[in-house]
């Protein structure tokens, strides 16, 4: 199945394209078409299952005509229980809604002053990412229009719950149109969540899908304690070097250091690519078409590569930057071990990065199982210097997005 067959808009599926999303996940192919059929939905999902544009995807599809009721406030209502989860969410649906009309994205949680967002409420708006607590100071203070709502998402629902959000969730819900939509995601549908889903929702449909936590089953999680960006390199040449090896993401914090690498893999004569939300969108196509055909073995990323690629050849991730959220390492490594095959996903940990890991390691519910290579050996706990520039030019003087050469090396 593809997206095409989902029956989404073509502003959306552009969108969809250029964000570089192969195949829909098995809660996108169960619940779009469900919530598009206009029922209100109850579905067991994690994070990393591609649960976000899930529920973004077939809610956005009522933005393509207007509203029925007038006013300025939003249409699509997304509740999350962390200021972290709501940038994410907001973050995903404003690349989502970029070539549609009538879809300004809103986002309101604490932590930060009330006058932007004092502002921005009195302008319109369609879609609204907000946490509890946020929301509820701001109804209480009539700022908020609801007359307009037409979806009510609820994400991540158990963890609300479990933050003491049971009351301003049930009190949002209850300022709403009686008539809404209803859209309740939660990694369980048992206890609290089933009591709120049973005051909130209208004869819900119940879905449960797999999700890409469980492939973690499938896949080797290795940690190498490094001391520095030369020791980093030495121990992905050796990965390199695996028999087992067909095709390798490699992961950086940054576009420049993501050219940076892939240039230095070509001119060790690896089959090699960069892939970034720098890069045109035909050269971007172009990149993964060459990953998929076998051009390239080795695609050095950012995280615009960390979801919704889904190809099968795809042994190794390496996290040669460690992302900042563990959620993210999660959309990683599920890029292997995929269509039931085993994959190898190693992390490279300065001494600078021990909190990194640590939340790695609680969000995942395992320790992660330390590799060390003879030879290569971590020497001391000094944290890395700072990047130097390439050799050639200076560190960004090939980050403006111009199409990047590869090597035309078949994998292995």
């Amino acid at each position: 199945m593809t997206f095409n067959d989902l029956e989404l808009a073509k502003p959306l599926l552009r969108a969809i394209e250029e964000l570089g999303f192969d195949k829909p996940t098995n809660i996108q192919k169960i619940s779009i078409p469900k919530i598009l059929s206009g029922v209100d939905l109850l579905a067991s999902s994690k994070t990393g299952s591609g649960k976000t544009a899930a529920f973004l995807l077939p809610s956005l599809m009522k933005l393509i005509k207007p509203a029925v009721n007038s006013g300025v406030g939003p249409r699509i209502l997304v509740l999350v229980p962390t200021r972290e989860l709501a940038t994410q969410v907001a973050q995903q649906a404003i690349d989502l809604v970029k070539f549609m009309k009538r879809a300004k994205v809103l986002t309101l949680f604490g932590g930060v002053p009330y006058g932007r967002q004092l502002r921005d409420l009195t302008k319109p708006h369609e879609i609204m990412i907000a946490t509890p607590g946020r929301l509820i100071d701001l109804m209480n203070r009539g700022k908020v229009d609801f007359s307009r709502l037409e979806t009510l998402i609820l994400d991540e629902a158990d963890r609300m719950l479990d933050m003491g959000f049971i009351k301003p969730v049930e009190e949002i819900a209850a300022a709403t149109p009686s008539e809404r939509q209803t859209l309740l995601f939660s990694a369980t549908l048992k206890g609290p969540v089933a009591k709120l889903a049973k005051k909130l929702l209208n004869n819900p449909d119940q879905i449960a899908a797999e999700d890409e936590n469980a492939q973690e089953l499938k896949i080797e999680q290795r940690l190498h304690k490094v001391d520095s960006l030369r020791h980093k390199h030495s121990i992905l040449e050796h990965i390199l070097n695996d028999p087992t090896l067909q095709q390798m993401l490699v992961f950086t914090s940054t576009k420049i250091f993501a050219d940076q690498l892939a240039d230095k893999l070509i001119s060790d004569g690896r089959g090699a690519a960069s892939l970034h939300g720098d890069m045109k969108q035909r050269e971007r196509t172009r990149t993964l078409q060459a990953l998929r055909s076998g051009a390239i073995q080795i695609l050095v990323a950012t995280d615009v590569a960390a979801r919704g690629i889904d190809i099968p050849t795809i042994s190794h991730v390496v996290n040669f930057d460690l992302p900042d959220s563990p959620e993210d390492y999660v959309h990683r490594i599920g890029r292997t071990g995929r269509a039931g095959a085993s994959g190898v996903a190693c992390s490279f940990a300065l001494h600078k990065d021990v909190g990194k890991v640590r939340s790695i390691e609680t969000y995942v519910g395992k320790k992660l199982d330390i590799k060390t290579i003879p030879g290569l050996e971590p020497k001391n706990k000094n944290e890395d210097g700072p990047r130097g520039p390439r050799r050639g030019g200076k560190p960004g003087d090939r980050s403006n997005g111009r199409p990047r050469r590869f090597n035309r090396q078949k994998s292995r």
